[in-house]
């Protein structure tokens, strides 16, 4: 098995519902670790960059508002075939289609409201994690 890193993303939404203790609880207790952590703001500029695939689409104005709504709490995770695992922990993208069980099926609502955002493969994590952490502040 690879040892892999995740970038995680607490959107507005878990933050709003004070969920993020219990969703880094469920990584930990999965055996994931910490690896870096931060409160940030995000700005248009680092939303367009992050969201640059969807950048067409007619809802990104929504995406870019509802994440920079407030702060969001990012993560870096490390652990065995974190990239998969984690987004079996968290559920499809749509909130409402996510089975009980899953972090996005106990805590989201939406598909856009949907707790967490998490790389979807380790080639986006390395980008990710890049994007949003400088290199000594992931340990």
């Amino acid at each position: 098995m690879a040892i892999e890193r995740s970038l995680i993303l607490l959107k507005p939404d878990c933050l709003d519902g004070h969920h993020a203790g219990e969703v880094i609880g469920r990584f930990e207790k999965a055996g994931f670790e910490i690896r870096a952590t931060k409160l940030i703001a995000l700005t248009d500029d680092l939303l367009k960059e992050h969201y640059a695939h969807i950048a067409d689409r007619p809802f990104f104005p929504e995406i870019v508002e509802f994440m920079s709504a407030r702060p969001v709490l990012a993560l870096v995770l490390e652990g065995e075939n974190a990239v998969a695992a984690i987004r079996d922990l968290l559920g499809p993208t749509d909130s409402t289609k996510a089975p009980a069980g899953t972090i996005r099926g106990d805590m989201g609502t939406t598909s856009m409201e949907n707790i967490c955002h998490a790389s979807d493969s380790v080639e986006n994590a390395a980008i990710e994690v890049e994007r949003f952490f400088n290199a000594g502040e992931v340990h």
